[in-house]
């Protein structure tokens, strides 16, 4: 049983929804204790070697389940192939450091929670969502910055569906190099998928992940097809008598249309694992070596990154990529600063920050009923929040997230490993939070 495989379980297992238009906001006396689920209370791989019930392993059924997940999305590279993100050869881009202690003792009203008098201070915050990992960016200073558990500064954490505003990100950048055209049906780049769902959709359809298509993410539901996806990346054991598709490339060609195209958004990863293929053929590399050129060299990230693979080597561009918190945080605030690393380089064009920016067309997000985001909408794997600070986010679940507030001047980066995945179950603390803090900045900088 694979890392995915026993990770999914965790989604399975649990008693709340996974859509996340639909999950409601779980009950704190529900979720597991975060303090007696850390890695050091339960001592997962403490020892040489650990002790048999404490080791976590590629072929223990039980080693993606919450809690080991506070140790694995740590160390995915120890249980999966991947393939390296090169960092480059050049110096890591600086991140000055000026320390606020005001930033624990912001506090704020959960989501949900009209009537109530419940507040909640962001130092509250952190362990009641299974932080793994944070930092808060003001004004390209890091003024916050703090490590839980099994991750630490120079470790890797997996991204989850973070990958997916890399990809998006890099279809814009690769349209403004008019290497690809957003208009453009996708079967101009991909023929192999004239038969499929895709047969008559275009780039920006993809893009913005307005496609019909069959295809359903419930984890709760044996039968959703995001287990024939799974199986098919290698994140599922495909079994001796198996003989469905064997790689992302073989799923995706199965894919049937459902409904229409650019009617309603809808937030499904076989739209990001499309639109990495097209990314692969219209630059000739694979999504790793694209996202070194295009971005990770460029930003000056400190550490290389890496994307689960599957077993033809194909990178999971909805949600493989695993990175070092700090360069999130330098991809957040490149992004903050239209493009602009911090060490001064311009890393992507200030046009496709400003596209993302503006957003997508709230009423088509509307219709998928994200109770949670109301206004919100999204633009090229961006989930654009359209609020008075202009706030937009990369979201993955268990809790991963890009923060973005362009009139506070603020970035916060997260890694979590949060027993519910859906983002339902972070958001009624970590969207206030942010929130808070961006208010706090402004009035106090």
């Amino acid at each position: 049983m694979s890392f995915f495989q026993r990770t999914a379980l965790v989604a399975a297992s649990t008693l709340f929804a996974v859509n996340t238009s639909i999950a409601q906001t779980p009950a704190p006396a529900a979720l597991p204790d975060p303090a007696a689920t850390s890695v050091d209370a339960l001592g997962w791989m403490k020892g040489f070697p650990p002790p048999p019930d404490k080791q976590i392993t590629f072929d223990n059924p039980a080693g993606g389940v919450f809690p080991r997940t506070r140790w694995s999305f740590s160390h995915v590279r120890e249980t999966v192939p991947t393939a390296n993100v090169w960092r480059g050869s050049g110096a890591a881009s600086p991140l000055p450091s000026a320390p606020r202690n005001d930033i624990e003792a912001v506090t704020f009203k959960p989501l949900g929670s009209a009537g109530s008098e419940e507040t909640v201070t962001f130092a509250q915050m952190i362990p009641r969502t299974y932080t793994d990992g944070i930092l808060v960016m003001h004004r390209g200073k890091v003024v916050y910055e703090k490590y839980f558990g099994a991750l630490t500064p120079e470790r890797p954490h997996i991204a989850m569906s973070v990958t997916k505003s890399f990809v998006g990100t890099l279809a814009a950048i690769l349209a403004d190099e008019g290497k690809i055209d957003p208009s453009a049906p996708v079967t101009k780049y991909l023929p192999e998928l004239k038969d499929t769902a895709y047969g008559d959709a275009t780039v920006r359809q993809v893009m913005d992940m307005t496609i019909g298509v069959h295809y359903s993410e419930n984890y709760a539901d044996p039968k959703a097809e995001i287990w024939d996806y799974a199986r098919a990346g290698g994140m599922l054991t495909q079994g001796p008598n198996y003989t469905g598709p064997k790689s992302f490339y073989e799923f995706l060609v199965t894919l049937k249309k459902e409904g229409a195209h650019d009617a309603a958004f809808a937030y499904k990863t076989v739209n990001a694992e499309v639109l990495a293929w097209i990314l692969r053929r219209a630059s000739n590399q694979s999504l790793a070596d694209l996202l070194s050129e295009k971005i990770w060299r460029r930003i000056g990230a400190e550490q290389d990154a890496y994307f689960m693979v599957d077993r033809i080597g194909t990178e999971s561009g909805g949600g493989g990529l695993n990175t070092v918190l700090r360069d999130l945080a330098r991809f957040g605030e490149t992004m903050r600063n239209g493009g602009r690393a911090p060490n001064g380089q311009q890393a992507i064009p200030k046009a496709v920050v400003e596209d993302i920016q503006r957003g997508g067309d709230p009423a088509k997000f509307a219709k998928a009923g994200y109770a949670l985001l109301p206004g919100w909408s999204y633009r090229n794997m961006w989930w654009v929040s359209n609020n008075p600070h202009g706030a937009y986010m990369a979201r993955g679940i268990h809790g991963q997230s890009i923060y973005v507030d362009p009139k506070a001047e603020m970035v916060i980066v997260r890694y979590a490993a949060h027993p519910v995945a859906a983002n339902a179950g972070n958001d009624p603390l970590t969207l206030p939070a942010f929130q808070a803090v961006a208010e706090a900045l402004i009035a106090r900088p």
